[in-house]
């Protein structure tokens, strides 16, 4: 095929509009409840090739001799012909520099960021941060996608919303925080489009993949679909069934043998993996650098890179051994208190389901699954010294030291005991409460996930447990120093942003691509914020 626009997944593309044409067409593209959602076929995930696969030593040599500063860049790009034409031109055309190299690929590919439209003006810091922010969400939002033949995006029946910035397609555990701002700005709507794409991807592949790229389909994230859910609850009998069974097999997913490791005591809890053992399509080189360096055999350490990646905190000094260097990591040996603690609500939410539905036997069984889950993290996640909830290495058997924010996912779900809650708030407050919100970690590694780096979605965490455990004074401080600073960054530069440095209220940073601005997750948890507590 030939594409006549870098990256132009749909004529209606919002970038591609004025804001209010865009807004109008968006509305009418793709609404959940106007039609219920079609069948969803189900596919294999394992059979599903990425760019990787399709362009085999093309792929590694435009990755590793990095033509494009990110390697993002190359997996977005979609062909203009077939892949076996493009791979045929490729091994006739002999050696080539990185000069023919890139223009090899320019003149079969359309590659994303090359002579992109405008973002459609939102009024910038001259407009008050809310409405700024009511007014990016057409700017952020995407039509339903059917993608283009070989392009690596994955179809969606609604309408739904990106992050911004390198991020063009929709992420798993973003998009709870982008609800959150969604619901507070009257966009139910488009909430339960994206929650119909959520289910509709389930259906299809069996999780809920880290994003809507191919290769993102090993892995999953953090398992938010359950409190999507319940920020737009179905009332028609259908939806609700067919929600449910979608948590159900999401359950499954994690559940499975690869996601589980067992404890001393003969208990399972979970802990992140990813399918494949290969670098990641969209940080090849990075990943090949790693393994490099880490003197393990590569397979094991690109696992663990994409596990850390599923954690949605990649990376961050919680996978490390040593607690510093990126090549030590061994995620896939580390039992989380996040994951665990989200299993917990979501096992919650089955069961609740089915006792709305009528399927006792089916609520207790999950009712007791959750309860033994309870007592599995109070047994071997809490940390009674440091007076947290941690991760436990189960090579050491013990909890890994040091807070993280982590440790107040068990107060989000209501996992946590209130004795164990109050101390969680009270090393909280003492060692990750910054000038400007909560740092992620109390370690500084030159990783994203670890101070002094502060993230929207831990600020909501944060502010959601400790209000639901009875310091609301906490959450509220939290809420207000992170706030701020978003404030003032955006009087600033106009930018909401992926990430905040909250020790010196300044951009964040480190990690393997430059801080990015739009930002779905950060917009949400501020409207969502300014909501809970008016004048904010």
């Amino acid at each position: 095929m030939t594409a006549t626009r870098p990256f132009a997944a749909h004529p209606f593309s919002a970038r591609r509009w004025p804001l209010a044409l865009a807004a109008a067409l968006l509305t009418l593209a793709g609404c959940a409840g106007t039609t219920p959602l079609p069948p969803v076929a189900a596919v294999d995930p394992a059979g599903v090739q990425t760019p990787a696969d399709l362009y085999g030593d093309l792929f590694v040599a435009v990755q590793m001799r990095r033509i494009f500063p990110d390697g993002k860049t190359f997996v977005d790009a979609v062909p203009r012909r077939a892949a076996a034409a493009i791979m045929q031109d490729w091994r006739a055309a002999g050696a080539m520099d990185d000069a023919a190299l890139r223009a090899f690929v320019l003149a079969n590919f359309d590659v994303p960021g090359d002579a992109a439209a405008p973002v459609p003006a939102t009024g910038g810091r001259n407009v008050a941060m809310a409405e700024h922010i009511r007014r990016l969400w057409p700017v952020l939002t995407r039509p339903p996608l059917d993608p283009p033949a070989g392009s690596s995006a994955l179809a969606l029946p609604r309408r739904y919303v990106v992050p911004g910035g390198r991020f063009r397609e929709m992420y798993y555990w973003d998009s709870y925080f982008t609800m959150l701002g969604l619901k507070a700005d009257g966009e139910g709507a488009l909430v339960d489009s994206m929650i119909d794409d959520f289910v509709a991807l389930v259906e299809r592949y069996g999780h809920v993949p880290n994003g809507t790229r191919t290769y993102y389909l090993s892995r999953s994230q953090p398992p938010f679909l359950y409190a999507m859910m319940a920020l737009s609850p179905a009332s028609d009998a259908a939806v609700k069934a067919r929600r449910l069974a979608a948590l159900k097999r999401e359950w499954a997913y994690w559940t499975a043998p690869e996601h589980t490791a067992t404890m001393p005591d003969g208990t399972t809890l979970q802990h992140y993996w990813d399918a494949r053992s290969t670098p990641r399509d969209e940080s090849y080189l990075e990943d090949v650098e790693t393994a490099r360096a880490s003197g393990r055999p590569a397979a094991e350490v690109y696992r663990d890179l994409r596990a850390g990646a599923e954690s949605g905190w990649d990376y961050s000094s919680r996978w490390l051994a040593d607690g510093q260097t990126l090549a030590t990591i061994d995620t896939t040996r580390i039992v989380p208190a996040d994951l665990n603690s989200l299993l917990f609500g979501l096992e919650q939410a089955i069961a609740t389901g089915c006792a709305d539905a009528g399927d006792t036997a089916c609520a207790g069984s999950f009712t007791d699954r959750a309860t033994t889950r309870r007592n599995a993290v109070e047994r071997w996640l809490w940390d009674e010294a440091g007076g947290r909830y941690g991760d436990y290495d189960s090579a050491r058997k013990a909890v890994r030291g040091g807070v993280t924010a982590a440790t107040l996912y068990p107060l989000f779900t209501g996992l946590a005991s209130k004795e164990h809650a109050a101390r969680v708030a009270q090393a909280t407050e003492r060692l990750l409460l910054a000038a400007n919100g909560l740092r992620t970690t109390t370690v500084a590694t030159g990783q994203q996930w670890d101070k002094p780096n502060g993230w929207a979605p831990l600020q909501w965490i944060a502010v959601e447990g400790l209000t639901r455990y009875d310091r609301g004074d906490l959450a509220a401080a939290i809420a207000l120093r992170f706030v701020s600073a978003v404030e003032r960054e955006y009087r600033a530069s106009g930018k909401l942003l992926e990430k905040y440095d909250v020790e010196q209220s300044r951009a964040g940073g480190g990690g393997e691509y430059p801080t990015q601005d739009g930002f779905g997750w950060t917009n949400g948890v501020v409207r969502a914020l300014q909501e809970r507590y008016p004048g904010m």
